[in-house]
This record gives C-alpha cells, sequence and structure tokens, in this order.
C-alpha cells in the first residue's frame, strides 16, 4: 500500500508537544506574523504554505544543515552503489564485447545492435508503471527488490550460448532496470528540498560515469583470471558482477529506510523537521505522501515542463548511452595494436573526467537553485567534441574529444531529474513526472543502440553526425524553454488567486498541482 507519513498527518496535536517545535529547527518566533493556528497546521498537519504559496514556518538554517548531513550520510551511499552496479550491470555487454561476446555467441551485422535492443524496449515500457508501483510499494523494499532481480540478471547472462537466449535475458534485465533510475530520485525527492535535490541526484547518477571507469578497471582484473569456476572470458565478467549486485541488495533490504517517519537513526524531532521542510515548498498541500491519485498522476505526466525536459533529456541520453555500449569499440578503432586489457584501461580515463562534471554541475545548480541554466553550459562540450570527430583521424584529437563529450552529457541526468521534480507539487505528481523523465529519456538509450553502425566504422562519421545534432537540438530547447517559463510566470503574477481558489474543494486545490494560481516555474 502507499505510504503516509503517520508523524505528520494523523498524530493529533498536543499543546505539551509545542516545546519541540524549537528543538526540531521550526522556528516559530520567525513565525510569529502568522496565526498560532497555522503554524500549528503547518507543523502538525495541514497545509504548510499559505494560497499564495507562501511558507507559513520558517526553520533554523543549522539545523536543517544538521539534518541533511545526516540523510546525506545514511542515504545517499546506499542508493549510490546499487546504482553504480545498476549501470554496470547494464553497460558491460561493450566490456564484454572486447573480450569475444559476439565472436562466441555467433553474432554477425547488426545482431549485436539487436540485442541491445531489446533491453530499451522492455525498459521503456516498464519505466512508468516501475515507478508508480515504487511509489505503491514504497522504495524501502521496492529499490532492493529490483536490484536483486537485475543482479540475477547479469548471473545469468553468464550462462547465454546463443542471440535469442540473450536477448532474453537483456529483455529481463530492462524489466527490473527499469524503476531504478526514476525510483531513486523519487526516493530522494521524499528526503531533500527543490534546490538540494540536483546535487544529492548527481551523488548517485555520478556512478554512471563511474561505472564506465570501475566497469573498465573490473572488467580487466576479471579477464586477468584463468576462470570463475567453469566460466572463462566474458562470461567472467557477468557472472562476478551480478553475484556482487545480488549481495548488495541482500544487504540494502536491511539498511533502506523508505521514508523520514520511519527512519529509526532520527529522533522524532528530526523527523518533524525532515516533514516540514519538504512539505513548505509544496503550495496547498496538507499531506508529504498522499495516497495515488488519477488526476495527479496525469498532472505529472503532460506538464509542459515534464515534457519538455523529458524531451532534453532523450537527446543527451542518445550520447551518454551511446558512450557506454560503444566507448570500448570507438578505444579500438583509435588504439587498433593495443592488447584488449589495454583497450579497456583506456576507456576509464573520460569517464573520470565525466563523473567529476557529472557532480560539479549539479553542485552549482543547488548553491544558486537553478537547472535549466546547466543544460545550457553544459551543451557545448558535447559539441565541440563531435566536431572534433567529425573534424579529424587523428588519435590523440578523438581520444581528447571523449572527455569532452563525457564533461558535457553526463550531469543531464541529475539536472533533468530535479528540473521536473521540482515544478510539481504532490508526491503522486513527482513520481509520474521523474516516471515520465526517464522513460522518454530512454527512447534515447534505445536510439544509441544504432547510432553506431558496422558499416560506418571506422570512424562513425553518422553516429558522430546525429550526436551533434542532438546537442545542437539541446542547445535550442533549452533556451527556449528558459524564455517560456519567464513568460508564464509573468503571466501567473496577473492571476487573481482568491478568485481561481473561490467555491473549490481541498482535494480540488489539490489536483491543480502545478495549474495552482500560486504556483511558479523554477528554472
Amino acid at each position: 500500500m502507499a505510504s503516509k507519513d503517520h508523524s505528520f498527518e494523523e498524530r493529533q496535536v498536543d499543546p505539551a508537544a509545542r516545546h519541540s517545535l524549537q528543538g526540531s529547527g521550526i522556528d516559530e518566533k520567525a513565525a510569529a506574523m502568522h496565526t498560532e493556528n497555522a503554524h500549528e497546521a503547518a507543523a502538525r498537519g495541514h497545509v504548510a504554505t499559505d494560497k499564495y504559496g507562501h511558507p507559513i514556518v520558517v526553520f533554523d538554517p543549522k539545523a536543517e544543515a544538521r539534518l541533511r548531513m545526516k540523510i546525506d550520510l545514511y542515504i545517499v551511499p546506499t542508493v549510490a552503489l546499487l546504482y553504480l552496479f545498476c549501470f554496470i550491470d547494464r553497460a558491460n555487454i561493450g566490456n564484454a564485447k572486447l573480450a569475444g561476446f559476439e565472436k562466441e555467441l555467433g553474432l554477425t551485422g547488426y545482431d549485436y545492435n539487436i540485442v541491445l535492443s531489446v533491453f530499451y524496449v522492455s525498459y521503456i515500457l516498464f519505466e512508468l508503471p516501475g515507478n508508480v508501483a515504487c511509489k505503491y510499494f514504497g522504495p524501502g523494499w521496492f529499490i532492493p527488490a529490483v536490484s536483486l532481480g537485475f543482479g540475477i540478471c547479469s548471473l545469468g547472462t553468464a550462462f547465454v550460448h546463443n542471440m535469442s537466449a540473450a536477448c532474453g535475458v537483456r529483455f529481463l534485465l530492462g524489466i527490473f532496470e527499469a524503476p531504478m533510475l526514476p525510483g531513486i530520485a523519487y526516493y530522494l525527492s521524499r528526503w531533500y528540498r527543490r534546490s538540494e535535490l540536483a546535487f544529492r541526484l548527481s551523488l548517485y547518477i555520478v556512478m554512471a560515469p563511474l561505472a564506465g571507469a570501475f566497469g573498465g578497471l573490473l572488467a580487466s582484473a576479471i579477464l586477468n583470471l584463468d576462470s570463475f569456476g567453469s566460466l572463462h572470458t566474458w562470461r567472467m565478467i557477468f557472472a562476478i558482477e551480478g553475484i556482487i549486485t545480488c549481495g548488495l541488495s541482500v544487504v540494502a533490504f536491511f539498511t533502506l529506510t523508505d521514508r523520514p517517519a520511519t527512519a529509526r537513526w532520527l529522533t522524532q524531532e528530526e523527523k518533524d523537521l525532515a516533514i516540514a521542510r519538504v512539505k513548505s515548498e509544496r503550495v496547498g498541500t496538507t499531506e508529504v505522501l498522499d495516497k495515488l491519485d488519477v488526476p495527479k498522476i496525469l498532472r505529472g505526466i503532460i506538464s509542459p515542463l515534464t515534457l519538455s525536459t523529458a524531451f532534453i533529456f532523450l537527446l543527451d541520453n542518445i550520447t551518454v548511452q551511446g558512450l557506454a555500449f560503444f566507448l570500448p569499440t570507438i578505444v579500438r578503432t583509435i588504439y587498433p595494436k593495443n592488447s584488449v586489457v589495454s583497450q579497456q584501461l583506456h576507456t576509464v580515463p573520460p569517464y573520470v573526467v565525466g563523473a567529476f562534471f557529472t557532480v560539479m554541475f549539479p553542485f552549482l545548480s543547488w548553491r544558486f537553485d537553478r537547472r535549466n541554466i546547466f543544460f545550457i553550459m553544459s551543451t557545448p562540450l558535447m559539441m565541440v567534441g563531435y566536431i572534433m570527430f567529425l573534424a579529424s583521424t587523428n588519435a590523440q584529437v578523438r581520444y581528447g574529444a571523449t572527455f569532452l563529450i563525457a564533461a558535457g552529457a553526463f550531469s543531464y541526468g541529475a539536472l533533468c531529474n530535479a528540473q521536473v521534480s521540482a515544478n510539481v507539487v504532490s508526491d503522486t505528481a513527482r513520481s509520474a513526472a521523474i516516471g515520465t523523465n526517464v522513460m522518454l529519456g530512454n527512447v534515447g538509450g534505445l536510439i544509441s543502440t544504432w547510432s553506431f553502425l558496422p558499416f560506418d566504422g571506422p570512424n562513425y562519421h553518422i553516429g558522430n553526425g546525429l550526436n551533434l545534432a542532438t546537442s545542437s537540438t539541446i542547445l535550442v530547447c533549452s533556451i527556449l524553454l528558459q524564455l517560456w517559463m519567464y513568460a508564464d510566470n509573468k503571466r501567473r503574477e496577473k492571476k487573481d488567486v482568491d478568485a481561481e481558489l473561490d467555491g473549490l474543494s481541498m482535494k480540488q486545490v489539490q489536483d491543480l498541482d502545478w495549474r495552482h494560481p500560486a504556483f511558479r516555474w523554477k528554472p
């Protein structure tokens, strides 16, 4: 069943408990301009903002900082490790390709591209339903469960002997991995403010480029083994990495906390503060974790900002996923005479640089409470990289281009999910918006499996030209989106909030979500 936060939504107000507001970091004195009833309503289960969207409760920044650090230490490492192996289990097929995967299974022509595509069919189909299921069952249980599922699928890939079996296990892998990226993003939105979310998302999404780096190192180390049981060469990669994933998933069942209200490592005052500060940014909201509601699901899906951001994420994912699947192949065309282990190791440095920018841009986003501007700043790095690929056949120039592309591309995962999360109100709409963003974004992953085709090698003019076109389109769309948000916010300022809300029930007001007249887009 959908989780409900009893510490706020259902607990009766006890006058003797008022003293806990000060200790929890809720600054009662600073909120004295509001009525006592309004203050207690925000703290104990009613609205957290007035009808104009202004927070009723003011918080102590030092108490917030202490709480935020505690949440960072307890929540982020677990989901980051799970996502690291989620991406490794998806992208290790690129490392396996170098180690004989194609040859042993008898793949020819476009067979490898087909195997990659099958993963994305299920991955896209189960993205949105998976994130709704994550809300329904609760992320504290659901995320470890699907992690165990894709760990088993990775292990199973070690035992395939033909293309049909490879396609079947990749299809199952897509089902289990589909809820991970949006599910963790939704999960973290239960804990962090709008401005804080992008940076925290980056702390687990950075595992995507690190998975490329660590995956290359791990694959190189595994390939130095003579065997793993009865398994050899590329089969060892899938088996060992799958077993590690399964082990981490079992641990996560016991360590992942579902929501602030159930966190044993928080005091009651810290729980109250954690819930109140998230709630204070949601105009017209009476509960942090609302029940599944169709109007709110639709608000999350059809929001113009969700759809436009998802389109940007789609275009970016053509580059990100293409880099994951084909960087080893690209490196082999640059350094054809090097050993397989050397080629694997050459895939590591571009991912390390990409990881740095994946964290840096969202960190700046947190400090400035802006996301769209970093879409605009990241894109030229990708554009220059693909121009270098198209303009030169020099090995050093082309290898240098991979660094620029990784630097520009990987931060979008955190920024796009934080952007759609910041621009809806309810928990249900947030779940749907993030699911939609990742679902459409991974259509780009499906396209990427056909962006570097065998006949286009070794210079891959079609693939590089496609990625130059997509990065250029991202730049144009990001600028247009920035201008649209500014213009629509100006239009909303002219609305009569009282007149538009007059006669509406509380449920009708909550179902408005981003259509609420006091709501403003957050660029």
